[in-house]
């Protein structure tokens, strides 16, 4: 049986972030007590940029299709990433199925143990014809994850992580004007880490890719409901 939750539980981002924002205003206001009047100023200015920095917006889903249909999700990659990485494609199955069952309103998807079986037993699906796919699977929708790359490392440096998972993501309606077309097409690239200089002495090679495929998910399912996202997502350390 395919473990479809097999992520580790990372930390919540938001509660990381909370906690920096209320060290950052406790300290500015100890300084504030002690010191004065002008550097209070300059202090209450920099504890303003700082929550400026750390706000969250909400974003809207890009697709609100899914929503009240049955679903089924298959992704798919070249033989050399399926072969290097053979955890990829059913993690990324199993973990966009539960992320849009908790999420997407009425959303019935298929059991990823399901699809993915079918995948493995119809080699030739990522060539047939889209309105087949939904026909064959008997669903309203069907969601195709097309990843084009998936690497842990930078070319042609083993010693250092640099993931990178990108895909083009379809979505096929059984009951649209054009079935054989897609209905809409996003593309999605996740990067993990997000700090340059992580090497295998910080890091082993399967919290990697658990934190790419995490982050990959994530990206994935936001297309499809509302959610909350940083403000400003690329503060911090810039990657090349």
């Amino acid at each position: 049986m395919i473990d479809c939750r097999s992520f580790c539980a990372w930390p919540s981002t938001r509660r990381v972030r909370t906690a920096r924002s209320v060290a950052a205003v406790l300290l500015a206001a100890s300084v504030i007590a002690t010191g004065a009047g002008c550097i209070a100023a300059g202090i209450a200015s920099a504890v303003g940029a700082n929550i400026e920095k750390n706000k969250e917006i909400e974003v809207l889903a890009k697709y609100r299709g899914l929503e009240n249909k049955s679903v089924a999700v298959l992704a798919h990659t070249d033989q050399r990433s399926a072969y290097e990485y053979p955890t990829a494609i059913p993690n990324v199955v199993g973990n966009v199925a539960s992320e849009l069952t908790q999420n997407v309103a009425g959303c019935r998807v298929m059991d990823p143990r399901y699809s993915i079986t079918w995948m493995h037993q119809t080699p030739g699906w990522p060539t047939a014809p889209l309105a087949d796919l939904a026909n064959e699977l008997d669903v309203d929708r069907v969601l195709v994850i097309d990843i084009y790359e998936y690497r842990l490392n930078p070319l042609g440096n083993s010693f250092l992580w640099d993931g990178v998972a990108g895909a083009n993501i379809g979505i096929v309606e059984r009951d649209g004007i054009d079935p054989d077309s897609y209905a809409e097409e996003f593309q999605v690239i996740a990067k993990f880490p997000d700090m340059e200089g992580i090497g295998k002495a910080q890091a082993g090679a399967r919290e990697i890719e658990i934190g790419l495929q995490k982050t990959f998910v994530d990206l994935v399912a936001y297309l499809f409901y509302d959610h909350i996202e940083d403000k400003y997502p690329d503060r911090g350390i810039k990657r090349k």
